[in-house]
């Protein structure tokens, strides 16, 4: 069974790094929109992390996983 998940990637107060995941992002999806996404959760601060607040964009990413059952249970 194939998976995807978007990965968005924040630096936060702490200075340490952030990673919000979302499965099954749109295979549409841009790096625009991305970003926009990024920026308006790091303006709103609707996030609280063990590093603080999320203050910066690190990156994003798409990460797709092909699993094979061998024996199915």
């Amino acid at each position: 069974m194939l998976t995807k998940r978007l990965e968005m990637i924040f630096r936060n107060a702490g200075g340490g790094r952030t990673t919000i995941s979302v499965l099954d992002p749109k295979d549409t999806l841009t790096e625009a929109e991305v970003q926009a996404a990024m920026q308006t959760i790091i303006t709103k601060n609707i996030f609280e992390t063990s590093g603080g607040d999320l203050v910066g964009i690190i990156g994003a990413r798409v990460v797709t996983t092909d699993v094979t059952d061998l024996i199915a249970g």
